[in-house]
């Protein structure tokens, strides 16, 4: 192996760890995120990044073990996931609008029981 080929392989394993720990940290706030909330459709969201990490995660995992097949998984995880994006969208275009009055008196309700179980 010439020391260009060891540079580049030494440069592309210091570049894959460096990728994971950025994903890991993302995976985190993004969790957070979920968490947190605060409205519906900052959780969608989030949830639609949680997938396009995951499928960070996924390519960059196969190109670290060599094994491209994981790269083929990261591609159907983005259709799936797209399809669940746009049916959350949908199931909150049902719902109603974001600051639609019938919302804010679930939550309403939604909170005063929970103040009032406790």
């Amino acid at each position: 192996m010439s020391p260009l080929e060891a540079f580049a392989a030494h440069f592309l394993d210091v570049c894959i760890h460096i990728s994971l720990a950025i994903l890991t940290i993302s995976f985190i706030l993004i969790v957070i995120r979920i968490v947190k909330g605060p409205t519906l459709p900052d959780r969608v969201v989030a949830l639609d990044m949680l997938v396009a990490v995951g499928i960070g995660f996924l390519a960059t995992f196969g190109i670290l073990t060599s094994y491209y097949l994981y790269v083929d998984v990261a591609i159907t995880l983005g259709l799936v996931g797209f399809l669940a994006t746009v049916a959350f969208a949908r199931f909150i275009n049902n719902r109603g609008a974001v600051g639609d009055e019938t919302i804010c008196k679930e939550v309403e309700e939604s909170i005063a029981r929970r103040k009032a179980g406790q």
